[in-house]
């Protein structure tokens, strides 16, 4: 069932401007190698139900951000919180158990693995894990359920008709999509997507965009990372850019489109100067 959306106009387009219904807050993120400071976020809010844009130049901190939100990574200093519930410290699979799971830019499937076994591996609660659940759980219900879950969701991304194939032998585009469909399998509050459409080639793009839309539509937050400003201003409800690890601007994709800030990151600041 889709949650209440609530609406973002008439928020400032400022950084760290507060939302009207924020699902994930952040405060003080601080995460550096060495010298370099690759996030420094005073304060962040993502406005639940909606699909929001990260995007900025390549080191801008992006996939790091995303790295210590959702436990693959950890901060010198920072807090930050789902649902109220503070997540510092937590390891990624309590993260995701939690209701926040990401994809990679880089997809991460089990290619020895089936299609179908690639989700269902995924799926919480699974009493068969532990080795006495395993002899004397009744586990056997559970695993049905589980398999039936996820051809379910092989179905919603056009995979059910691959799920007895190795995941190794996907293509680059399908292997996003059984990412997303993984996801899935934690019925997660908010999916979190690395570079979704990088690639991928433009007839499968527009599916993954409408698979994206529809993640909204049911009612779960979507932050994606993004390079293709079509894409961004296509689908996008909020839009966050970062540069040097901060936050440089925030506010709806055409007004962050033309901000000052944003283009000088792009381009640098002398772009329009003449030599």
């Amino acid at each position: 069932m889709a949650a209440e959306r609530f609406s973002l106009e008439g928020v400032a387009a400022v950084p760290g401007v507060p939302k009207p219904d924020p699902v994930v807050v952040i405060d003080d993120l601080g995460r550096a190698f060495g010298g370099i400071q690759a996030v420094d976020v005073a304060h962040l809010e993502v406005q639940r139900g909606t699909i929001t844009s990260l995007i900025g130049p390549n080191g801008a901190g992006k996939t790091t951000l995303f790295n210590v939100l959702t436990g693959f990574d950890r901060p010198q200093h920072g807090r930050w919180q789902l649902n109220g519930g503070p997540l510092v410290g937590i390891p990624a699979f309590r993260v995701a158990r939690l209701g926040m799971v990401r994809t990679f830019q880089l997809t991460k499937s089990l290619a020895r693995l089936t299609v179908l076994e690639n989700l269902m591996v995924a799926a919480k609660d699974q009493v068969g894990e532990s080795f006495w659940g395993s002899l004397f759980g009744n586990w056997r219900p559970i695993e049905a359920a589980n398999e039936d879950k996820a051809l379910a969701s092989l179905e919603r991304f056009g995979l059910r008709h691959m799920a007895g194939e190795y995941a190794g032998g996907l293509s680059g585009g399908q292997r996003k999509l059984l990412e997303m469909a993984r996801a899935l399998m934690v019925d997660p509050e908010v999916v979190m997507l690395d570079e979704p459409t990088a690639g991928v080639n433009p007839a499968l793009t527009q599916s993954l965009l409408e698979h994206i839309k529809n993640l909204r539509r049911d009612g779960m937050t979507v932050v994606f990372i993004e390079h293709d400003m079509d894409v961004v201003q296509e689908i996008s409800d909020w839009v966050i850019c970062m540069s040097q690890g901060r936050l440089i601007a925030e506010g709806p994709p055409g007004e962050v489109a033309r901000n000052p800030s944003v283009i000088d990151a792009y381009l640098g600041k002398h772009h329009g100067e003449i030599t």
